[in-house]
């Protein structure tokens, strides 16, 4: 089944990965700031499921106040990367609801949200994470790479009915991230087993990693969505 993607304006060119087999799944990944879908698109190929699609949207070019205004591919505007830093609302709900756009269209083509994943690196992390846990559908997870929880002050009432209460969480951190300090990734974890059952929040750090990936997160990022989305 084939719907128009043209309706759903991050699908028109976002990077895709198809299934090799009958695709039962998706992991919708989003990258992070001044980046784009093609970096992440590598990496989750890597580590591909045959029956799942992974779609990497592009963020788009925006100026970031953080970065002098420079425009640049950005989710939402960004002030400053602290707990207590002022935060683009209206940007982030805009791109939280251009996100459940793709959630809705892969619905439409026969995915149910429960065979869904949403996940992130460092904004996108951050926006996957606002996204899911104010999503009316029931998804399968959220992976949270190297990020935070958005307008985390809104939580756990901003939790749309708790319709995501159970959703299995697995959030990743390098210990000497200069960017966004593990503590601050520490501090999400708390606040997200508020959020959610606290059972269901994985907070796992690696050693060395600054504001990036490794082999040894990808791997446990593999066996997520391996266990969270298995063959049917």
């Amino acid at each position: 089944m084939c719907g128009n993607n043209m309706s759903v304006p991050l699908l028109a060119d976002a990077v895709t990965v198809s299934g090799a087999e009958r695709e039962t799944a998706a992991v919708i990944f989003l990258h992070g700031l001044g980046d784009t879908g093609h970096s992440w698109a590598d990496a989750l190929s890597s580590i591909r499921l045959p029956y799942v699609k992974y779609i990497c949207p592009h963020a788009p070019r925006i100026p970031v106040t953080l970065n002098m205004k420079m425009v640049m591919p950005s989710w939402f505007d960004l002030m400053g990367l602290t707990p207590d830093a002022p935060e683009d609302e209206a940007g982030i709900k805009k791109a939280a609801e251009n996100i459940k756009a793709i959630i809705e269209h892969e619905m439409k083509n026969g995915i149910p949200p429960n065979r869904i994943i949403l996940g992130g690196f460092s904004q996108g992390g951050a926006l996957s994470l606002y996204t899911a846990l104010t999503c009316q559908h029931q998804l399968a997870g959220i992976v949270a790479l190297s990020c935070w929880l958005p307008l985390h002050k809104a939580f756990p009432q901003a939790a749309n009915n708790g319709v995501n209460k159970d959703i299995a969480i697995l959030q990743c951190h390098g210990e000497m991230d200069p960017m966004i300090p593990v503590r601050f990734g520490a501090l999400t974890a708390e606040k997200l087993k508020s959020v959610v059952t606290p059972t269901k929040v994985q907070f796992k750090t690696f050693p060395g990693v600054m504001h990036s990936s490794c082999p040894q997160e990808m791997m446990a990022v593999k066996e997520f969505i391996e266990k969270l989305l298995p063959r049917i």
